[in-house]
């Protein structure tokens, strides 16, 4: 931003390098890129990964089922949150070992992870893929969407990121050929340096 006030302030100074008109240069389109491209870019991100992840969602619904299981033993098991206030906001998780059918009327058994309440004997749903294995709920429209937006952020403080790295890097080339150039310089006038309007 300095850079661009010193673009005005000094467009008519003859003491205003090439270099420093450069350098403001660069850092007013480096700051129109972030202002139009950023957001660009985060709304494209966005929206491909809105899509992607319905589809996924989508083979996720057809391809996994709610099947009814009969728990066997329980076991609680605590919330991992370590702030009492909060955890005691959360549901218990339970271990239930349970047995079910699957889709092609085989038997399966195993450990799976509710936040029911289910005693010994009773029966409760849990979603199985096409395979009958025990897996987890399909990923439903807003968890798609909170993870699109997610997406969508990344991409426009990625896009940001990238633009304001090459400013700088810019940046940076554009010292180094300003100090090359004042060490050219010194080396051309130094060695007669104090000794103007001298008779030696």
């Amino acid at each position: 931003m300095r850079a661009i006030v010193g673009l005005w302030r000094w467009r008519s100074n003859p003491l205003c390098r090439r270099s420093d008109r450069t350098e403001a240069w660069l850092a007013l389109g480096a700051m129109i890129l972030v202002v139009l491209v950023a957001p660009l870019a985060a709304w494209l991100g966005a929206s491909a990964a809105h899509t992607a992840l319905l589809k996924n969602a989508e083979e996720q619904r057809s391809g996994r089922h709610q099947v009814w299981a009969v728990a066997e033993s329980v076991q609680d098991r605590a919330p991992l949150d370590s702030d009492p206030e909060s955890a005691s906001q959360q549901p218990d998780r339970r271990h239930v070992v349970a047995h079910w059918a699957g889709p092609d009327g085989s038997s399966h058994k195993s450990t799976v992870t509710t936040s029911k309440s289910v005693q010994p004997g009773e029966r409760f749903h849990i979603w199985t893929d096409a395979e009958g294995m025990a897996t987890t709920r399909p990923m439903g429209p807003q968890t798609a969407s909170s993870y699109a937006a997610l997406a969508g952020l990344a991409a426009g403080a990625g896009t940001a990121g990238l633009v304001e790295a090459g400013r700088r890097l810019t940046t940076r080339q554009l010292l180094r050929r300003r100090y090359a150039l004042w060490d050219s310089e010194w080396a051309r006038i130094g060695p007669d340096w104090g000794r103007t309007g001298s008779n030696n």
